[in-house]
């Protein structure tokens, strides 16, 4: 909440606060965004010094701060119209689209040349073309445009695994453009599920999202399509020596479950009813990308830690 005091009995703000900066930047989404580089940093080959790694992960938490603030300051105006957003800091007068924009391009600016400069340019660039391409192509561009923002656009999001595996081993890899295909198929189905239910927060606002273009039923079938892609995809990693057979089962149980509430979403059509389908699959969607990358993270420390295990007992016989 932005600093107020009293004079004369009447209540004046002196400006945001700290929590009103944080709330700019998106601080779940941001959660996310470092959690899925970190299971990149810790899949790549070879290893990072903690402090780099710890750099890293701060200028990409800061990078996916800046985007959300961006964001915010340049959706101001639909956003004072919609439900899910009303109570964001700009709508609300706590933070100004000015200081939403400033607060945004120093971050952005001072994420991109802390990585680059510390740790790598290949990383700083991913995260440079991570952030330009969540706010002009997909924020300016594609979202009041096109029914397909969401596909284009989930790109933005699934480049961060890509900038984890960078910051260890200077370029791109298989092994990360698979992590990275994971997210940006998970991602239409994931919000499609929200605009499902939030549809009319698009039309009051004139977004483009699927279901007030194509209508209920077309994204209904686009869900499951993507759906049935996502799934065989997210077992890939098993096969490219990212994963080990405890992420191939649960990467097969889970997709079950995503599946039958992708077809469940598919074929209810009632009002209250298809809302809490689509409002399971897109709750269930969460758990299902923080599960497979967790049991990645996982895997990939116990081998790591089993690593030099082997090398300090070697070196000590």
């Amino acid at each position: 909440m932005g600093v107020e005091t009293q004079v004369d009995g009447a209540v004046l703000s002196t400006g945001p606060g700290v929590e009103d900066f944080v709330a700019l930047m998106k601080p779940r989404v941001m959660s996310l965004v470092v959690f899925t580089a970190l299971v990149g940093m810790v899949a790549a080959p070879g290893n990072l010094h903690p402090v780099l790694a710890f750099i890293a992960l701060l200028a990409i938490a800061v990078g996916a701060g800046a985007s959300g603030a961006l964001n915010m300051w340049y959706d101001a105006d639909i956003d004072r119209h919609m439900a899910r957003t009303a109570a964001r800091p700009i709508p609300r007068g706590l933070v100004t689209e000015n200081e939403a924009l400033t607060f945004g391009a120093v971050l952005a600016v001072t994420s991109v040349l802390t990585l680059g400069v510390l740790v790598n340019w290949v990383a700083g660039a991913l995260l440079a073309l991570t952030i330009a391409f969540y706010i002009f192509v997909y924020t300016m561009w594609l979202k009041r445009r096109t029914p397909q923002n969401i596909v284009i656009g989930g790109a933005a999001g699934a480049f961060p695994p890509m900038i984890g595996w960078a910051a260890v081993t200077g370029g791109v890899s298989l092994e990360s453009i698979v992590l990275f295909l994971i997210i940006f198929m998970w991602t239409p189905p994931h919000f499609w599920a929200l605009a499902l239910y939030r549809c009319r927060d698009y039309e009051r606002v004139g977004v483009p999202m699927l279901p007030v273009v194509a209508g209920l039923q077309e994204t209904r079938r686009q869900i499951v399509i993507y759906s049935l892609l996502l799934v065989p995809l997210a077992v890939t990693p098993s096969f490219v020596g990212l994963g080990g057979l405890v992420y191939g089962a649960t990467s097969v149980v889970l997709g079950a479950i995503f599946l039958w509430l992708a077809f469940k979403v598919y074929r209810t059509r009632e009002g209250r009813e298809s809302d809490r389908a689509a409002k399971r699959l897109f709750v269930f969607s969460i758990f299902y990308l923080f599960a497979l990358f967790a049991v990645l993270l996982g895997e990939q420390l116990a081998t790591k830690l089993t690593g030099f295990a082997s090398f300090g007992a070697a070196v000590g016989s």
